[in-house]
Formats: C-alpha cells, sequence, structure tokens
C-alpha cells in the first residue's frame, strides 16, 4: 500500500503539478479505480487536494509535513540573505544545489526580471553531469557515485553538454583542480551555469550555490562574485546555532 502511495506522490512534478486521476492512474502504475480511491484518501487527509475542474494536485498538509522535517531547511535559511545579494549583483539567476541520489536537487532559485532562460525549478532535479551545480557534487561525491555515474547513459541536451566517460573524468578533475565548474551551453545554447561549493567546516562539501547567466563572454566575469558569496555562507552556517 505504501509503495503505490508513493508512486502517485512521485506522478505529480513542477512541469506537471495537477493531474486527471487517469493521468495519475496511468504514471503510477495502477488501475484507474485503485488509484481513484487512494487519491480520495490523500484527499481526505489533505495530502492531495482536488481542483474546481476536477484535478488533482498535491496538497498543503504533505508541504507543511516535508518543509517542517527538511534536512535543507537550515542550509536554505542560512544561505538566502548572501543569495539575495548575489541575484542583485549578477541580475540573472542564483541557486542552490544539493546531492540527492545520482541527481542535483535544487532547494532554492532566485530570478531576475527578463533573466536568461533557466529550466531550474525549486524542488526539480538535473542529471549530475549536466549542470554545474551537479558537476561540483560529482567532483567532490563518492567514487561510487562517479562510477556509476560514468557507467550509466547520459541525457544529452545540447552539443555541448560532456556525456562521453574520458572527457566527464577530465572535467571533473578539472573542477576538483580549479574549485568551480563552468558549463557555456550545456542545457541551453544561451545560458551558462557557473557553482562552486559550499562546505562545512571539516572541509565536507555538502551543496552548491550557482548562477545562471548569458553564455557570452562576459560569463567567467561573475565568478569571483559568486565564490565570495560561497564562502559567506560557509561563514553563516559555521556561526550558526
Amino acid at each position: 500500500m505504501l509503495e503505490r502511495v508513493v508512486r502517485i506522490l512521485e506522478a505529480f512534478t513542477p512541469d506537471t503539478p495537477a493531474l486527471q486521476i487517469s493521468e495519475v492512474a496511468r504514471r503510477a502504475r495502477l488501475p484507474v479505480a485503485t488509484a481513484s480511491r487512494l487519491v480520495a484518501e490523500l484527499v481526505e487527509h489533505g495530502l492531495l487536494a482536488r481542483d474546481d475542474d476536477r484535478h488533482v494536485r498535491i496538497g498543503t498538509r504533505l508541504w507543511e509535513l516535508g518543509l517542517r522535517a527538511s534536512p535543507t531547511l537550515s542550509l536554505r535559511e542560512t544561505a538566502m540573505p548572501v543569495m539575495e545579494q548575489l541575484l542583485a549583483t549578477v541580475g540573472h539567476h542564483a541557486q542552490l544545489g544539493v546531492l540527492d541520489g545520482d541527481e542535483v536537487l535544487f532547494v532554492e532559485r532566485l530570478s531576475a526580471d527578463h533573466a536568461v532562460i533557466n529550466i531550474t525549478r525549486i524542488a526539480a532535479r538535473l542529471p549530475l553531469h549536466a549542470s554545474s551545480s551537479g558537476l561540483v557534487l560529482l567532483a567532490y561525491g563518492s567514487t561510487v557515485l562517479q562510477e556509476r555515474i560514468l557507467g550509466t547513459p547520459r541525457h544529452r541536451y545540447t552539443p555541448a553538454t560532456v556525456c562521453e566517460p574520458g572527457r566527464l573524468r577530465v572535467l571533473l578533475a578539472e573542477v576538483r583542480k580549479q574549485g568551480f565548474a563552468l558549463c557555456p551551453g550545456f542545457i541551453h545554447p544561451d545560458a551558462t551555469g557557473i557553482a562552486v561549493p559550499i562546505r562545512t567546516a571539516d572541509r565536507q562539501v555538502i551543496a552548491a550555490v550557482s548562477v545562471v547567466v548569458p553564455n557570452d563572454e562576459r560569463a567567467r566575469g561573475h565568478l569571483a562574485t559568486l565564490t565570495a558569496a560561497a564562502r559567506r555562507i560557509e561563514h553563516r552556517l559555521a556561526d550558526a546555532p
């Protein structure tokens, strides 16, 4: 039963936050009658909600419980003032990502009006090999994680996306040596992602802070500002209760 409920909840994504029961059933690989019954119970408990057009979406109760237990809540709250300053300086996108399984999970994204295109959303995920935040987390991740990613097929978003195992190994070594990931056009030809690690007092990488800016000759110029922001987040984490 629990597995079925999880499959129902996983049917909802940032791109499809509202679904009809038939689509929930299809995505959860359940008979429509079973999905309808379970959805009704989840609605009763506030974990799902029905719209006026009978579409179903995640309920506020589930959001409340998830936020209350989130292990990234203190990280996000500590980083937020620095990210707001970073956004004001860069003028496009500032985001915070953490490693979750074999993906980078974005726990915050701040954007300016008329910013360059960016497919990242809060609570959305991207493959580790394709995004600047993901490459930072992968570069400082375990050998087991790296070999698993290198040994599985990787999606190529644009011709610039690094997918070949040999090239990806070289790129990860460069990230560790330089302390940042610069990804011009990796996900969209018009955008460059730049990310640096956020470390604990004992030098463990726990997150990546990044910016997404236009893919032009000025992109690399944001690196110093981004690095300074990461150091301020680290100092705030060290001073936090």
